[in-house]
């Protein structure tokens, strides 16, 4: 699920105890399921893994994400394009 996001913060993370954390800068929601999200910011991409993570707050105005859920790894991605999302996509489809 692609999600356009207005963006019009600066980008920053706040994480609370593993299991919150509102990510603003979000340009765009590339994907989301219970254990990953991939989410373009104005500082690259990002991998959020973990365990039932879902959606609390969205603010699509203002580039705001909020989720909760397990938080196990925050990763920025170096370089990934369209082709690599695309991979990561399909990857988790056909497994």
């Amino acid at each position: 699920m692609d999600k356009d996001i207005i963006n019009t913060s600066n980008h920053s993370i706040t994480m609370n105890e593993r299991k919150n954390i509102i990510i603003t800068g979000v340009k765009k929601i590339e994907s989301f399921d219970d254990e990953e999200f991939l989410l373009e910011t104005n500082m690259g991409y990002i991998v959020i893994k973990g365990a039932e993570l879902e959606i609390v707050k969205l603010d699509t105005y203002q580039g705001n994400v909020s989720i909760k859920g397990r938080i196990n790894s925050l990763n920025y991605m170096e370089g990934l394009g369209k082709k690599d999302k695309e991979n990561s996509v399909f990857s988790k489809l056909f497994k």
